[in-house]
């Protein structure tokens, strides 16, 4: 209980803050909902990169930046008289204990995924035409494409076995390939690798890794083994314009094996 009313007091402080901040900085008052919100961007980005580098001191520092946009979008509105923090909180408190019935109400689940089900389900109740209609469309692509598979599973509009999602992906590949070598029709290229794309992403859900969180993490093992290779290049004086790609596979090589040890 100590814990809690310690929160309650930092959140009002917060509120506190931004109220004077509002009123008294110059940068704090020219912002708008519009101004703000690429930076929100940003500090998301800056929340999943200490995430998957289970980094919990810059995932905290990153949270209370999240936590500050919001009470920022929140003032805001509240100045333009739409809407109150009140009214945010009770909100979403609603909206949870309306979608947890086997929590607050009388339905029983027996796992995880029945409890997914039947949020998807109760989304459509409250008046959501369609079941992918929850799908942001400025989602980037490839997370875009798991949650859209992620909706139409939870109505039941789904493979049955990771096997079939892999044959499907096979297929898909065979299918690219094929039109590559037919010739140079850029957008029926482009269809089939757009198809084999999201039938990785497919596989991805059934094999149960976020694909998202997999290409990121190649990314980084990518950047890390380049910039190896790039720093014993210029140790040795060299560039690597004027290397070949059979010795710059050396060093790439070596940077592979420095991972391990």
């Amino acid at each position: 209980m100590k814990d809690r009313k310690e929160a309650i007091r930092q959140f009002e402080k917060l509120l506190d803050i931004m109220d004077e901040l509002r009123e008294k900085c110059p940068w704090d008052r020219k912002q708008t909902l519009e101004s703000l919100r690429h930076l929100t961007i940003e500090e998301t980005y800056e929340l999943s990169e200490s995430i998957l580098e289970q980094d919990m001191d810059g995932i905290r520092k990153e949270l209370g930046d999240l936590m500050l946009h919001l009470v920022f979008y929140t003032k805001i509105a509240s100045e333009k008289q739409a809407f109150q923090i009140e009214d945010v909180l009770r909100g979403i408190n609603e909206k949870l204990v309306k979608r947890h019935p086997h929590i607050y109400g009388e339905t029983k689940v027996a796992n995880a995924k029945e409890v997914k089900d039947n949020w998807e389900k109760i989304k459509l109740q409250e008046g959501r035409k369609s079941v992918l209609g929850g799908v942001p469309v400025s989602l980037p692509p490839l997370v875009k494409a798991y949650r859209i598979q992620e909706k139409a599973k939870g109505v039941g509009f789904d493979w049955e076995i990771p096997s079939q999602v892999w044959d499907k992906v096979i297929e898909e590949l065979n299918e690219l390939k094929a039109e590559v070598n037919n010739g140079h029709d850029k957008e029926k290229i482009e269809h089939e690798l757009g198809d084999l794309l999201f039938a990785l992403v497919n596989y991805a859900r059934f094999i149960d890794v976020n694909p998202e969180d997999a290409l990121e993490r190649t990314n980084k093992k990518f950047i890390k083994r380049f910039q190896y290779l790039e720093k014993e290049i210029k140790k040795l004086g060299k560039n690597l314009k004027d290397m070949s790609l059979t010795e710059m596979d050396v060093y790439w090589e070596k940077a592979k094996k420095n991972e391990y040890k």
